[in-house]
């Protein structure tokens, strides 16, 4: 890719996952940063110093009327990337916004229509697309290496950072492992399953608790019905410090086994097993998935080529994920409201 110049950024959001992995993938790719928003004053001063971001602000107005911006990151709480996307796009930024993209179908929708209008790029910050892991076993689908798919098993358990056990663990909207976990495995399956759309789910939820100060859920075990009759599972915790995290689709003619592959890292195996024994497959492509993305973005950018997870994209992660909770909660099947290009 013959890129026009690097991107300027401006960070909405003073949080942990900027700093630990967007600030130094935005500087790999080649890109700089203007500035850094956040609505406490004191915060927004002291991240600047300690990740060498000349300006902060907490309007974010006044970081958007930068002429210098070319493009925002955004990865505030989960309920504030509706009207911070809307604010961005509105001032002629594009936005590169976390997941979940909102917490509302009907804002995520919203927040793609008015990318659209505005003929700017809206891409959703789902990491886990891009990886070589992943992108090879999409490949090996694709190619028909085991037969028609009959069922996906999403292994996604981890024990939640101490360093992030605050807003994740409380009742605000967007919180809990549904929206930080399912909505990474919704985001891998989706494009596994193209052209097959979730029809409904079945899902239990419960609070396994041992931060001892909230009850919500930190832990999911979902089944997604797809169109095909092709059956996912999803099994999600915050709580699982020694449990391997693996993706697996099972097809007529055999299996693929992603083991270690549900991280933003470049590690993990792909497995093959068919009639003619088990073997792991090479992949070629280790770059960190935030590279890719951003690369893709500028690309998206410079050039129109989607990115690799747009709003539509991202809207329909979070369908699922909306399900799923419905479902927790009421304990009955509930459809998924999946939006068809």
């Amino acid at each position: 890719m013959n890129r026009v110049k690097p991107l300027v950024w401006a960070l909405i959001g003073a949080s942990d996952i900027a700093a630990t992995r967007m600030v130094p993938a935005i500087r790999r790719v080649g890109d700089s940063i203007a500035s850094v928003i956040s609505a406490d004053k004191s915060h927004a001063e002291t991240y600047a110093i300690r990740n060498g971001i000349l300006r902060h602000h907490w309007d974010l107005q006044t970081a958007l009327d930068d002429p210098a911006v070319d493009a925002v990151y955004i990865s505030s709480r989960n309920d504030q990337h509706y009207f911070q996307t809307l604010s961005s796009l509105a001032a002629g930024k594009h936005v590169l916004c976390e997941k979940p993209v909102a917490t509302v179908l009907s804002d995520a929708l919203e927040m793609q229509a008015a990318a659209e209008a505005s003929g700017l790029v809206l891409a959703v910050n789902h990491h886990l697309p891009a990886a070589g892991t992943h992108r090879k076993i999409r490949e090996m689908v694709t190619a028909g290496s085991i037969g028609k798919p009959l069922s996906i098993n999403v292994r996604h358990s981890t024990l939640l950072p101490e360093r992030l056990r605050s807003w994740r663990l409380s009742n605000s909207p967007g919180a809990g492992v549904v929206m930080d976990l399912s909505c990474h495995n919704a985001s891998v399956v989706n494009p596994l399953l193209e052209g097959q759309v979730p029809l409904d789910v079945v899902a239990s939820a419960v609070s396994h608790g041992p931060w001892g100060t909230s009850d919500i859920e930190d832990a999911c075990s979902s089944s997604i019905h797809y169109e095909g009759e092709v059956l996912v599972d999803f099994q999600d915790s915050f709580t699982m410090p020694f449990t391997p995290s693996y993706l697996r689709i099972n097809g007529e003619a055999g299996s693929i086994l992603g083991h270690d592959v549900m991280t933003p890292e470049p590690l993990g195996t792909v497995v093959l097993s068919d009639s003619t024994g088990t073997r792991e497959v090479p992949v070629s492509d280790r770059r960190h998935t935030y590279d890719i993305t951003l690369l893709r973005f500028h690309e998206a950018v410079q050039e129109g080529a989607r990115p690799i997870v747009d709003g539509v994209d991202a809207a329909n992660n979070l369908a699922i994920c909306l399900s799923i909770l419905e479902a927790a909660s009421s304990g009955k099947r509930q459809p998924v409201n999946h939006v068809r290009r």
